[in-house]
Order: structure tokens, then sequence, then C-alpha cells
């Protein structure tokens, strides 16, 4: 039975990638979605692509940040999949290489238990092209992981996961039921599970 059950954020419960989304507003999005699609393939380390990225985003205006957060397109199916688990009595948690900036305001609507992210650095409302939190590297969500299950006292056939790229990996090696949701070969090739449809109501069937 779970009784845990992460996600991703970007590409997952959200329809997108939030930096390349707001690299777009502010003219770098070309550059940005280049270095995201790599990092997301695995082909370049997470850390030094997601530092790279966001050095991209210097100067930009952090209300501006926030109100295009405010509209981020949730995955079809998010809202109708998390209420399910939770009617199950699932703790569900959410892990983001990207921003709380847009977590935090997507927690509000699909009421999932805790999330950990990373913050854009701001001084004097304005991005200072930095970035730091609890999201940083390739190993990140798998490190967390292990302290939720600690914390929550879980074992690994207790947890399922759910992701669509490389950053995903760590985790899907801390738990027995992973997903590959709408994901890059990488991540398909370590799932027990692939779904294939932009439909997270599909995942229903697999955790029942």
């Amino acid at each position: 039975m779970i009784k845990l059950c992460v996600f991703d954020f970007d590409s997952t419960l959200m329809d997108g990638e939030s930096i390349d989304i707001l690299a777009s507003h502010y003219g770098v999005g070309s550059e940005v979605s280049k270095i995201t699609t790599r990092a997301m393939n695995g082909e370049l380390d997470f850390f030094e692509s997601l530092n790279k990225r966001v050095s991209l985003l210097k100067g930009m205006s952090y209300e501006n940040v926030l109100e295009y957060c405010k509209n981020f397109p949730l995955m079809n199916g998010a809202k109708e999949l998390i209420s399910y688990l939770k009617s199950k009595n699932i703790t569900v948690a959410v892990f983001s290489g990207g921003f709380h900036e847009g977590v935090d305001l997507a927690q509000n609507k699909l009421n999932f238990d805790i999330a950990f992210a990373n913050y854009l650095h701001q001084k004097n409302g304005i991005l200072s092209g930095f970035v730091g939190g609890e999201m940083m590297f390739s190993n990140s969500k798998g490190e967390m992981l292990k302290r939720l299950k600690t914390l929550l006292k879980v074992k690994d056939d207790e947890v399922a996961c759910v992701g669509d790229g490389a950053n995903d990996l760590s985790m899907f090696k801390e738990s027995k039921l992973n997903i590959a949701f709408c994901a890059k070969d990488i991540l398909r090739q370590n799932a027990t599970h692939c779904v294939d449809e932009k439909d997270l109501t599909k995942i229903k069937d697999i955790i029942k």
C-alpha cells in the first residue's frame, strides 16, 4: 500500500518548465530552453545548468516573476489526481528543481502536503541572477526522499514517485513504484510504469 507519493513539478504537475516560461517573458527563452532540454535529457550537470539558466534572468523584475507564476498552467488531471491520493490517506509531496515562487502558488490550488524547491534571489525587487534552495543538485531529490521516508516512517515499497526528467532519477532509486510521465528516455528506462498521455488521472489506474 502506498503511503507517500512524490511528484516532480515542472512538466509533471505543471504543463511546462518554470524557467523556460519566465525566460520567454524576459526575452531569453530560446537560449534557456536549449539548456533546459539538455539538462532534462541528462546531458548536463543539473547544478551547473540551473545556475547558468537563472543567471540569464538577471535584471528581471521580481514582481513580474510572481505575476507570471500565478498563471503557470497546471497539468490536465493534476487536481483530480491529488484529491484522489489524499482521499486514500496518501501524503503528497512535491520535489522541484524549479522555484518556490511558482510551486507555492500551485500548492494553494492543488492542496498537496509539502513542497521542496529553490528560490530566485532578488535584491530591491530585481533578480540578481543567483539561486539557492533545497533542490540544487542532481541527487537532491533522492537525498530529500531519504529524509522524508525516515521522518514519516515509510518503507521503499510504500513510496511512489512521478517525474519526467533526468533530475528525477535519484528519487526513483529510493522508491519501488516509479512512474515516468511523458518523460525523457533516460527516465523511462528506469521506471516501473510509463504514462505517455498528458493526463495525470491515468495514474489512478496504477496507484489503486
